[in-house]
């Protein structure tokens, strides 16, 4: 059993008050590592390196192309560990080797992304009256703190990490409590390589979201917070940031929807709904927990999604042909199963799963509902886990009335050959991200952002680096 350091001021250092947690395989309960439990002393101490790295001027006021070349020898390192970080992700959290791998690798394409606009952070000209010249600078942020997900340990922090460095900023990590192995992997693969990356610009934290987590939410030292959670956890750190009116960008939940019509490819559409609700046993903010299928087509795509699922192998995620794994914690399995049987209580049929598998782990059948009505808790709620809600509907009218009847708006899905159905929904679809023909999808490149109870701002795209810059507006009289 490994016992794990955090990395502060460039040290490897346990907490001080030497207080650990352990780090378990949800597979089959064995602890994998013992991790310390940041004090709020150790936040302080983690703050205020943070700002002595900023203010150094070495990487804010860095050549933008060195800051560039930087980011890319982090994508190399990552590139280079990805399948050592992806069995470590596997063990850690419960998901398979393949999707952590997958996940791993698009967090070093994002470095590549964000490495590529460093030089690229401008600001304007301004035509004014007189004779004055008027200019915008976009100056970094600042000390920045990542408030890390468990169901994407390392994909997610990367994502966030990347737009931050590369805006000239320096980074706070403190991935979740049950899921911290993979970031303090890589953190040490990045701090072993001769990157060219300043002590103190990229630091890991470790500890309870309770505690570290609300201590960097409130700190008076820290210029953004970045967060990827539920929304009970987004409401709290946004309330703490609030005390310091800090910025904030939170990804949080979702209850996305695929609205399938009859001219849908439904072999095709079939796999990308399991796809979208089965990868990382549904644990997902993006995942397509809803569909919703024209009455014409229903029973033929229930079938075909049941007896795709069906032959998706349950288990351990390193083992050989495995498609789901385990959930994250034996106690997360139990909120999911307590929400599903509430669910039921208000109508719905099971017709595929619906139970904790009886072996060792956390583990839990694919799960399909249909007659899920729109007022169902099936409907409304996060579930969090492998359960798809089915709900059937006549019209497009309806469709789209559905579809946009619930407290969330991240990604949904359109399922058509109509391209005029097609733009039309994805217009009036109130959701920050629509993918048509394909679920779920997103690139570095491209926005991923939420509306509604799913979130605040923007992560990746160019977009994203709006939010780790601050704009200066000069004005001279000539």
């Amino acid at each position: 059993m490994a016992e794990e350091k955090m990395w502060i001021a460039g040290e490897w250092c346990a907490s001080s008050d030497g207080a650990t947690s352990e780090a378990l395989n949800p597979a089959n309960g064995e602890v994998l590592a013992t991790v310390p439990k940041a004090t709020v002393e150790d936040v302080n101490r983690c703050v205020d390196a943070s700002r002595a790295a900023f203010e150094s001027r070495d990487w804010k006021s860095m050549d933008p192309a060195q800051r560039g070349r930087i980011l890319n020898k982090m994508a190399a390192v990552t590139y280079a560990k990805a399948k050592e970080l992806a069995a470590l992700e596997s063990a850690n959290n419960g998901k398979t080797f393949r999707e952590a791998l997958s996940e791993i690798r698009y967090g070093a394409w994002t470095f590549e992304y964000f490495a590529g606009l460093t030089d690229k952070i401008e600001g304007s000209t301004i035509p004014v009256p007189g004779s004055r010249l008027n200019y915008t600078l976009r100056q970094p942020l600042g000390v920045t703190a990542h408030i890390v997900p468990w169901n994407f340990p390392l994909q997610l922090a990367l994502r966030s990490i990347a737009p931050a460095l590369a805006a000239g900023c320096t980074v706070i990590a403190k991935p979740a409590s049950w899921t911290p192995l993979s970031l303090l992997a890589w953190a040490k693969a990045i701090d072993e390589a001769e990157t060219g990356l300043p002590s103190g610009v990229l630091q890991v934290l470790t500890g309870s979201g309770s505690l570290a987590g609300d201590a960097l939410a409130g700190h008076n030292g820290v210029d953004g917070i970045v967060l990827t959670g539920g929304v009970p956890t987004g409401k709290t750190v946004m309330a703490k940031a609030s005390e310091q009116l800090t910025p904030v960008t939170l990804e949080l939940g979702g209850k996305g929807a695929n609205i399938v019509f009859p001219d849908a490819n439904l072999r095709y559409a079939a796999k990308a709904i399991c796809f979208g609700i089965f990868m990382n046993a549904g644990q997902m903010c993006w995942a397509g927990s809803r569909l919703l299928v024209h009455e014409d087509i229903h029973d033929d795509l229930v079938k075909a999604v049941c007896d795709e699922v069906s032959k998706w192998p349950v288990g351990p995620g390193m083992e050989e042909g495995v498609r789901m794994g385990s959930l994250v914690h034996q106690r997360h399995r139990s909120e999911v199963l307590e929400k599903l049987e509430a669910g039921l209580k208000q109508g719905g049929t099971v017709v595929l799963g619906g139970h904790a598998l009886d072996r060792d782990g956390a583990f839990m059948e694919a799960t399909v509902v249909t007659g899920v009505e729109s007022s169902h808790l099936l409907f409304q709620d996060e579930l969090f886990g492998p359960v798809l809600g089915v709900t059937s509907f006549s019209t497009d009218e309806e469709a789209l009335e559905l579809a946009n009847d619930t407290p969330f708006g991240l990604l949904n899905g359109v399922w058509t050959n109509n391209l005029s159905r097609a733009h039309s929904f994805a217009r009036d679809l109130e959701c920050g991200m629509v993918s048509i023909n394909e679920y779920p999808i997103t690139f570095p490149q491209t926005a991923f952002t939420g509306w509604k109870h799913s979130g605040i701002g923007i992560e990746q795209s160019k977009d994203a680096l709006r939010f780790y810059t601050k704009v200066k507006n000069v004005n001279v009289k000539l």
